[in-house]
């Protein structure tokens, strides 16, 4: 057997790397509306009446486990596309309780990554919660708080807050804000009064931390171009509307406009209500570290119903009161961070 002299040998590694660029340089992002995540216990002084064994739904231990199981396929698989190991970061909501949570991460599937979570108990009248799933070799949370949602007269008012994680990733600082706005039942003003409240946050956080890295993720219940997240949040649809490391930039507003995507399907059109957006130190190029890469919203052919009254939309949990044992009527989103 004919053996290469060392020279060519290191010749073919360095060929080979330029080829296939190393996964490990890709961190992955993603959020993902579970679709009413509940146990089958009820919480004291909280509506989640349909989702126990006695409600409408029916909701039993085994379609409990079932539901546990096939969300957690899905979170198993985000942003392993550019890194094996798995998204560093998702967050989540319609979670009910912490119950869950411990469920959902030790899951086959996610029981192997070992991931933790961050979950603080909201004033949401159903229960339904934000939480924020990690990958400790990834991530390392050195901080979180969850900010109340304002009523337009200032009081507080019982619906999801935000729940804000500042800590470290690739080495860097971080933080992230997970949301779950008020629904399209509402008004287009109480989302408003929503992105008002993120950009004040957003904003309070660069004063803090002047350099940290930002990404605002979540079920906005709106689309990039609705007044909440376009002049209110002021998220922008192109790189050259970014102007400074503070300034936000949302790469799912083409998704949806110029792909004609969308994570929820509504009268048989798209809406992309879940979105990661990303501050503008993420995005500049002749900065070091982090940088913006791609975005994607995460779909597979059995997560999508594949006839009947509902052919081609998500394959949901319930339908016409009927359990499909589905995962969401959302799909998940997930972002790629190059370093």
């Amino acid at each position: 057997m004919r053996v290469l002299p060392c020279t060519l040998l290191i010749l073919a590694l360095f060929t080979t790397l330029a080829v296939y660029p190393q996964k490990e340089k890709y961190c992955s992002i993603g959020f993902y509306n579970l679709e009413n995540m509940f146990d089958t216990i009820h919480d004291e002084g909280k509506n989640d009446y349909e989702f126990l064994p006695k409600g409408v739904n029916e909701w039993n231990s085994k379609k409990y486990n079932y539901k546990i199981n096939n969300i957690a396929s899905i979170l198993s698989q985000l942003g392993t596309e550019l890194q094996p190991s798995g998204a560093a970061i998702v967050g989540i909501c319609e979670v009910e309780n912490k119950n869950v949570l411990n469920d959902l991460v030790k899951a086959d599937g996610l029981t192997r990554k070992k991931w933790e979570y961050i979950h603080m108990e909201s004033e949401d009248n159903r229960g339904i919660d934000c939480a924020l799933l990690y990958d400790p070799k990834q991530f390392s949370p050195a901080t979180r708080q969850l900010v109340p949602y304002r009523n337009s007269g200032g009081s507080r008012h019982r619906t999801r807050g935000f729940l804000v994680v500042g800590g470290t990733l690739a080495k860097e600082q971080l933080h992230i804000i997970v949301n779950h706005w008020p629904s399209r039942y509402s008004k287009s003003p109480s989302r408003e009064r929503a992105a008002t409240q993120i950009k004040a946050l957003k904003d309070s956080i660069f004063k803090l931390h002047p350099d940290t890295k930002l990404i605002i993720m979540g079920d906005f219940n709106d689309n990039p171009d609705n007044i909440s997240l376009k002049d209110s949040l002021r998220a922008r649809r192109s790189l050259a509307e970014v102007n400074t490391a503070h300034d936000l930039y949302n790469p799912f507003w083409n998704i949806l406009r110029k792909e004609k995507k969308g994570t929820i399907k509504y009268r048989d059109r798209w809406q992309l209500y879940d979105q990661i957006i990303v501050s503008g130190n993420l995005c500049d190029k002749k900065r070091k570290g982090l940088k913006y890469s791609k975005s994607e919203i995460f779909v597979r052919p059995y997560m999508m119903n594949a006839e009947g009254r509902y052919k081609d939309y998500p394959k949901r949990t319930h339908a016409d009161g009927k359990w499909l044992n589905g995962y969401s009527d959302h799909l998940p989103v997930v972002i790629y961070l190059y370093k």
